[in-house]
């Protein structure tokens, strides 16, 4: 397939966190050599890669196989638990953002990209930082479920008027879970409108039995 596209194109290892059904497909349900398959691939057709996106959870591994990219392919994060310091990066190279969490947290993230790239990295650190313990909860194992966490961020947001999807889904998260993200959504100043968000977070709640 590679060799038939006529413009670069973006890989994306998806780890079996995101779907079990999924592992092995780089050849190998060992990391490591799953890791050595992809980057031989990556190699072999350079020319015809932009980048690969890793969603992985696991920030070691993003880094070893982002230092071992040719120079022209870009590494592209998918990784909701340690993003902050991934797109930092270090003396040898950085992360492009590519992240589901950016959904939830298009504000912050915003704001917190438009200051690094005035090499404000203390402002940037102080607008993500709060983001994170958020990201980690909505992708917690079974990660599959994130979608429930993403969806009841943009219901308390007003982005959608009802709290619905598809197959049931929005039962796939526990209540306490659920009032847990509304707590780390307050302290990453993501609520855009609080009244709205308590407003519908005590219909969820009543919905549920609790008043």
């Amino acid at each position: 397939m590679l060799s038939q596209v006529r413009h670069p194109v973006i890989l994306h290892w998806l780890g079996p966190m995101f779907d079990p059904a999924l592992n092995g497909y780089w050849g190998g349900t060992a990391i490591s050599e799953a890791a050595e398959n992809c980057l031989s691939i990556i190699r072999t057709h350079k020319e015809k890669i932009d980048g690969i996106k890793v969603s992985l959870l696991d920030a070691d591994l993003e880094v070893s196989m982002r230092r071992q990219l040719p120079p022209s392919v870009r590494m592209y994060t998918g990784d909701d638990f340690n993003y902050d310091r991934l797109i930092l990066g270090d003396e040898q190279g950085y992360s492009d953002a590519l992240l589901g969490i950016f959904d939830a947290i298009a504000p912050a993230a915003s704001m917190a990209l438009g200051v690094l790239d005035a090499d404000d990295v203390p402002r940037y650190r102080e607008l993500l930082a709060p983001t994170v313990p958020l990201s980690r909860h909505i992708f917690a194992a079974p990660t599959q479920h994130y979608k429930t966490g993403v969806v009841f961020l943009a219901y308390l947001n007003g982005f959608q008027s009802h709290f619905r999807m598809v197959g049931g889904s929005e039962s796939a998260r526990s209540m306490m879970h659920l009032c847990e993200l509304f707590v780390l959504a307050d302290r990453a100043r993501l609520l855009r409108d609080p009244e709205l968000a308590v407003r519908r977070m005590r219909a969820y709640l009543l919905l549920a039995g609790v008043e």
